[in-house]
């Protein structure tokens, strides 16, 4: 260090905690972009679309279209980090967020490009299975829904 020069203490470790959520976000993006995709169709035909969840027959499906198990799935998985993304800035809190929804859907063999083109299905999701939840989520992060801290997993 120079003369009159201050160390800052956590510099470093946040830096390191913002690049391990980026790379998390990464790997998320890289399983879920090929989630739900099945073999090209024969030249001159045409793919018949995915089913929009992977339910077991006579499961019962909770509002967004996913199982009353993945929903609450995802209400466990978030509240997990609640008081992680109360502690760190909302940046990286929602790095965490994309992260985590990513490998939900990842895990639960969900179409990630229905996700995708429809990232208020979180919130119908949540606002069913876990309101409670899904408001603290929110708070922490400083948005007005879970949809908008979603960014493209």
């Amino acid at each position: 260090m120079f003369m009159g020069q201050r160390r800052v203490h956590g510099f470093g470790r946040r830096h390191r905690l913002a690049a391990a959520a980026a790379g998390t976000v990464a790997a998320a993006a890289l399983v879920t972009g090929c989630a739900g995709q099945g073999p090209a169709p024969a030249p001159g035909t045409t793919a018949s679309p995915p089913p929009a969840t992977t339910a077991v027959p006579g499961t019962a499906l909770a509002p967004g279209g996913v199982t009353e198990a993945q929903a609450a799935q995802l209400c466990t998985d978030l509240e997990g980090q609640l008081q992680s993304w109360r502690t760190y800035t909302p940046t990286i809190g929602k790095t965490g967020l994309n992260g985590l929804v990513g490998t939900w859907i990842a895990k639960n063999n969900l179409n990630a490009l229905d996700f995708l083109q429809d990232r208020a299905r979180i919130d119908v999701i949540t606002t069913a299975a876990c309101p409670d939840i899904r408001q603290q989520a929110i708070t922490a992060l400083e948005i007005p829904d879970l949809a908008s801290g979603l960014i493209g997993f």
